[in-house]
């Protein structure tokens, strides 16, 4: 009984042991195998991450260059704008310096002149001026055929300026109407006469004398100025070979920014301090 009891223990100890080398076995053959396949996943990330950094930074280097080539053929395509523009410039210079002048003031309907001008000076007056208006008349400006004269000889055209009442069609209005059916030699502009508006004036002059004449200078003077219409002439044909010529005494006195002040200037800050 005893030596069956001992033969039946040993019998049961030995087939444990098989089944735990079994169970350790088939656990060492699953972590094996999960750690392959986390570590084939995590070479394959890493390629993955690779690959798609090389192609950003592939795809990244071509667009800027792509935007460089751009911006540089857009440059160039500028400069050589400029190039033709510079050049159509110089020859329109040199077409108006020979006398030429463009198809539309030679189809003009006759508010232009179609020879080219020397000088066109508009003389800035305003209502309760006409003494001194006639004193122009008389000392250097001319009427009548006079005037004629010194525009088809000279080249030169002069004409009042003047603006109209706050009350259209009043007292003030007819006498500048009356005046100018008499003398014929004012641009009555649609503009109310006012000191404050002065400025604004004088643009709507040059304006009206740009549109109307073709002319190497435009010109502006008050009517208590007294001009020798040969020398301006001659200062200004001195000057024809020049572009732009911009001429005449761009400040003289204090220049007033107080806007109660009789003459303030809205654009004071252009000219300096007052007292400069």
């Amino acid at each position: 009984m005893h030596s069956r009891g001992s033969s039946n223990r040993l019998s049961n100890s030995g087939g444990t042991g098989f089944h735990s080398r079994i169970s350790a076995l088939v656990l060492a053959m699953f972590a094996t195998m999960a750690t392959i396949y986390v570590a084939g996943r995590m070479w394959q990330d890493a390629e993955n991450r690779v690959y798609l950094i090389h192609e950003l930074d592939r795809r990244t280097g071509q667009g800027n260059s792509a935007i460089f080539v751009d911006d540089t053929l857009k440059v160039i395509a500028c400069r050589e704008q400029q190039k033709k523009l510079s050049a159509l410039e110089m020859d329109l210079a040199a077409a108006r310096q020979e006398g030429f002048v463009s198809k539309e003031h030679l189809e003009n309907d006759g508010t232009r002149s179609k020879k080219r001008l020397l000088a066109v000076i508009g003389i800035i007056t305003t209502f309760g001026r006409k003494k001194n208006r006639n004193a122009i008349r008389k000392a250097w400006m001319q009427s009548g055929v006079a005037l004629k004269k010194l525009e088809e000889e000279k080249g030169i055209v002069v004409r009042f300026v003047i603006g109209r009442s706050a009350n259209r069609g009043d007292s003030l209005d007819r006498e500048i109407d009356n005046e100018h059916s008499q003398t014929n030699d004012s641009i009555v502009l649609n503009h109310v006469e006012a000191l404050e508006e002065r400025s604004k004036k004088i643009k709507f002059f040059f304006v009206h004398a740009v549109e109307s004449w073709d002319a190497e200078f435009y010109v502006k003077v008050n009517d208590d100025v007294y001009i020798n219409i040969d020398a301006l002439g001659a200062t200004l044909s001195a000057h024809l070979d020049k572009p732009r010529v911009y001429m005449g005494c761009m400040k003289s006195g204090e220049v007033f920014s107080e806007p109660t002040h009789k003459w303030y200037e809205p654009d004071w800050w252009k000219f300096g301090d007052a007292k400069s």
